[in-house]
């Protein structure tokens, strides 16, 4: 686990100084499908396009991580509902990334499956010793993952662990491949289908297990393009607005968002429940980008650090957080 992930540290800090200049007309912005969100009602509304007056091009992934090497190479300038966990590690290996607002809090869509045939939960969580488990290293199911364990007082070492995508792991867990597996979105839900978690999300957040994803970009790219940057802001946070406020408003984004996560609206509408769009003042406040995501990532690099999955954390990760350009979208 430690060498596969470190390979995936060296290549971000190979890559970090290869972002390039964006060309004027055109932006591109990483996003989840399966993962449904206010934002992409305007995505496919277009209104992106018509008030930053750029051609967006939006690209799919898999994993945070793999977010993380597309900003390192230049490829994206943007990444939408970026996992926190692939963040740091990207950040602690040297890449210049920041994070410029708060996408989504969930801790009840991210967690990891155990295989029903085991029947462990847990008050049995030690029976899961030289299990195989299927987990998305570098990503905030990975960190969940951890943290699960180490308040379980199971080794990780013990522990067969794999590599995988969410919707790799769901497909190996349902196969009987795995005896756990980990992940988010539309992937946990199918996990579910063949298993149950240890702790509820509510129970996760009682032991400061936080799990919300951020929007991020290149340092550079921030600083070279902050206002078109603070319009995107601007219009991800109206569709926010517009979804918090429930009727007729979010009625009618529903179908078009869960059209473009590539889900039917009844999934789309169960998963969506579970996630919580913070407001712009509420992001720039202490409990998020006013101090405790900086002192948040602090605390998951750490556990990376003891768990041997990065060699190091950075002293402090309050340059990791800009909030220049979400203060000028909230004065557009």
């Amino acid at each position: 686990m430690k060498q596969k992930l470190a390979g995936t540290v060296a290549a971000f800090a190979m890559m970090a100084g290869a972002q390039g200049a964006l060309a004027a007309e055109e932006l591109t912005v990483a996003y989840f499908l399966e993962w449904p969100m206010p934002f992409q009602y305007a995505k496919a509304m277009g209104t992106y396009e018509k008030e930053l007056g750029v051609k967006v091009n939006w690209v799919s992934f898999d994993t945070g991580t793999a977010m993380s090497a597309a900003m390192a190479s230049g490829d994206v300038q943007i990444a939408v509902s970026q996992g926190v966990p692939p963040f740091v590690v990207a950040a602690s290996a040297g890449q210049d990334i920041q994070i410029v607002d708060v996408a989504v809090s969930y801790s009840e869509n991210d967690n990891c499956v155990v295989a029903e045939r085991h029947e462990i939960d847990k008050d049995s969580a030690g029976e899961l010793a030289g299990k195989k488990v299927a987990v998305p290293l570098g990503t905030a199911a990975h960190y969940g993952f951890l943290s699960q364990m180490n308040h379980f007082g199971v080794d990780v070492g013990g522990l067969d662990v794999v590599d995988m995508a969410p919707a790799e792991g769901a497909a190996a867990l349902a196969q009987g491949s795995v005896d756990m597996a980990c992940g988010w979105g539309g992937a946990l839900r199918r996990m579910k289908e063949h298993g149950n978690t240890l702790l509820t999300g509510a129970e996760k957040e009682a032991l400061g297990i936080l799990v919300f994803d951020v929007t991020s970009a290149p340092a550079d790219f921030v600083a070279e393009e902050g206002e078109l940057l603070a319009k995107f802001l601007k219009v991800t946070a109206e569709a926010n607005t517009m979804w918090n406020a429930g009727g007729d408003g979010a009625a009618k984004m529903l179908p078009v968002i869960a059209k473009d996560a590539g889900m039917d609206e009844a999934d789309t509408a169960a998963t969506i429940a579970t996630f919580a769009f913070p407001g712009v003042d509420e992001q720039l406040g202490g409990k998020w980008l006013g101090g405790g995501a900086q002192s948040f990532m602090k605390g998951v690099a750490d556990i990376f650090v003891g768990a041997g999955s990065i060699d190091a954390a950075l002293d402090s990760y309050e340059a990791a957080v800009n909030t220049g350009p979400l203060t000028a979208a909230k004065g557009m």
